[in-house]
Parts: structure tokens; sequence; C-alpha cells
């Protein structure tokens, strides 16, 4: 299977940032996803980065990257995981929101099972963290129709690490702590949900 990695935002994105600027999600998401990227080519899967460039690829341009490599490898043997970091604000005061939460777009899909193995690795390694899922149909993701979601053919979901504009999630966000902890839990939920599609196909 091929893994999409969207780290995204671009360096134009006004806002994403943290109230003091020690974060500016485009970079923040560019390392964490370049870090996950490594670990799992090192690990033998096939993973690429979706964004190389550091500027703001259109979300329109982002699909239609998604959808070639469906087009050339069939929908069934490609996942796609958006690495993001959440804000309750625009980045221009602190807020207290924390927690770590995955999204997929509305209604059951593939994504949902890509979800639900990010969601059991981030609830493992980041145990003591608030965790903001809902289950209110049934599984731990939360549902919203972002572009990126709903506007590609193969398993998607967007994860939110953490809020850059609540300091005590900042603080963790920048550790080396936080960065390999948030590293290690997308490439073992990765890992678990490709591991579990090759098994279906046997």
């Amino acid at each position: 299977m091929k893994i999409l990695l969207d780290n995204g935002h671009g360096i134009e994105t006004p806002g994403k940032r943290s109230p003091d600027g020690r974060l500016l999600e485009y970079a923040y998401n560019r390392e964490i996803a370049s870090r996950v990227n490594n670990e799992l080519q090192r690990r033998g899967y096939s993973s690429s980065l979706l964004v190389p460039e550091l500027s703001d690829v259109s979300l329109a341009e982002r699909c239609r990257r998604v959808g070639h490599v469906c087009s050339e490898l069939g929908r069934r043997n490609v996942c796609l995981v958006s690495i993001h970091v959440n804000a309750a604000g625009r980045g221009d005061k602190w807020y207290n929101a924390t927690g770590w939460c995955c999204y997929t777009s509305k209604g059951q899909t593939e994504g949902d099972k890509l979800a639900d193995c990010l969601c059991q690795a981030a609830a493992r390694i980041l145990h003591g963290h608030k965790m903001r899922f809902d289950y209110s149909d049934g599984d731990p993701d939360q549902e919203s129709n972002f572009y990126i979601l709903s506007h590609t053919a193969c398993g998607a979901c967007l994860t939110e690490s953490g809020f850059m504009d609540c300091r005590e999630s900042l603080k963790f966000l920048l550790s080396d702590e936080g960065k390999a902890a948030i590293v290690q839990l997308h490439v073992e939920g990765i890992i678990v949900y490709v591991n579990s599609c090759s098994t279906d196909e046997d």
C-alpha cells in the first residue's frame, strides 16, 4: 500500500501560528510528516510526502495529487494522513483548549478504519493526555467534510496533534519528547492499518 502524508498548510497561510510565534504550523507539520515518512521508509513501507514544497499548495491540487496516485495504484492501495496542529483561535491570544483528535469525512468510509488505528495508537502513546474522541457514531474519530477528506477516493483522515495556542500544549508540542510521541503514534497507527489491509487481502 502507498502511504501519502499531507503536511497541512504552507508558508503563506495566515494565522497558523502560536501567539508567541515559536510554532509555525506549516513548518511543524512538515517536520513531523518528514520524520514519519523517514521512519516508515526505514521500516520498509512505501511512503511519500504529498506536498514537498514550502508554498501553500491548494487543497484542490493536493486532492488532484492523491487522485493521480489512486488512478495509478487503485484507491484501495492508497491511504492518506493529513497532519495538522489544532488551534482555538487565530494565533492572536492564548486559550486553554488541549487534546489530540482525528477527523474523517462524514459517514462510514475506509478512513474510519485508518482513524481507529491512529486513535488507538494515540490513546496508548499519549497516555495521560486528553483525547478529544467522539463516540456518538460508535467510533472515536470526529467527522467533518474537510476538503482533503471529502474529495479523495482512498482511505483518508486528518490528525490534530494538540493546540498551538495553549501554553501547556505548546510546551509539549515543541519538546523532543512531544515530537517523538507524535511521530511514533502516526507511524504505529499507520502500520497497524496497512498490515490489517494486507491481511484482509490474503
